[in-house]
């Protein structure tokens, strides 16, 4: 008789993140190694069912009967698009988080690792921030919707585990780049709106290129691909309902002015960078700290910060057409 396979449903596949770990589960497949020939992987986007809503999220569970899910569907946005639509980041994935944990509860999912941010950790704290300081105090006042309800999920998931049993987690990234981003400049975050703006800035000549702020702003990134492996190595491997964060080291901190550089040099812009301070910064810094995950995972290695943009950017050129804008 051959072994019953595993079925995973990823919600938000079609995104940053989704296609990262389908890269990895491809790969993984066509080499023959990690779990994946006892796992069938189901990938599902939006056009695939409205998550906001309670009976298509049924229905979509009930196509696909998941034994695991690994949640990433949000309604996400960068600093000035959560700053004008708080109310509505806050209720929209406060539904969707709602339908998909209790449409896996009650078909009796095994586990469900979820995503939330580094932004949801209080805004006036000590640092760097770790997995037990979520609910220490407010986010930042900029984009308290999302921030409020990514941490709803650490209560679902509590109240999952305690009143029914359910082996509900969640993961914390920091700020996450690379292929297949988001590119809209109404909702793309730092990077992927650097990195378009720039191509633009190449292909029009232009002799100066300015970013928002003072570029003075700290920021942990980490690459998607390599936030796929550690995500898919949490499916199998966390047993815990405590949030963990999945963050490159404190040491990789950057400043978005340095952001701005490493991206100049990959596209190989000539011009000059000027900084528009009219503009917000946003949080001036958010620290975390991913010694709980060191602890677990001693010998992971993280794609270097520049290898990791200029790869990044060689895929918005080659995909310029086809990329989310």
């Amino acid at each position: 008789m051959s072994e019953v396979k595993s079925v995973i449903l990823v919600t938000g596949g079609s995104g940053l993140v989704g296609q990262a770990i389908k890269i990895l589960v491809d790969n993984e497949t066509q080499e023959g190694t990690g779990s994946t020939k006892n796992e069938n992987w189901i990938f599902c986007g939006s056009k695939d069912g409205d998550l906001r809503d309670k009976a298509q999220t049924e229905a979509l569970f009930d196509k696909y009967r998941p034994t695991h899910v690994i949640h990433l569907a949000a309604m996400v946005g960068g600093l000035y698009h959560n700053m004008n639509n708080n109310l509505s980041f806050f209720r929209e994935n406060m539904a969707i988080n709602e339908n998909v944990l209790h449409a896996s509860y009650e078909r009796g999912v095994k586990r469900v690792v979820s995503c939330l941010s580094t932004c949801i950790f209080p805004d006036n704290t000590t640092y760097p921030i770790d997995e037990t300081m979520v609910h220490n105090g407010p986010p930042h006042t900029s984009n308290y919707g999302y921030s409020y309800a990514k941490r709803m999920i650490d209560i679902l998931n509590r109240g999952y585990h305690d009143q029914h049993g359910c082996m509900f987690t969640s993961v914390i990234p920091c700020n996450v780049f690379g292929p297949h981003d988001n590119y809209n400049l109404q909702a793309s975050h730092v990077i992927p709106a650097l990195i378009r703006r720039m191509d633009d800035a190449v292909r029009n000549g232009d002799p100066t290129f300015t970013v928002f702020g003072s570029g003075k702003p700290l920021r942990q990134f980490i690459y998607s691909l390599d936030l796929a492996k550690l995500f898919v190595w949490v499916l199998r491997n966390y047993d815990s309902v405590e949030p963990i964060i999945l963050s490159a080291d404190e040491e990789d901190e950057v400043t978005i002015s340095a952001v701005a550089e490493t991206i100049k040099k990959a596209h190989g812009y000539t011009g000059d960078i000027v900084y528009d301070t009219s503009k917000a910064d946003g949080q001036y810094k958010k620290t975390a700290s991913n010694k709980k995950l060191r602890s677990l995972y001693k010998d992971f290695k993280f794609t270097p910060f520049e290898t990791a943009i200029q790869e990044s950017v060689d895929w918005y050129k080659r995909n310029r057409e086809m990329a989310r804008t």
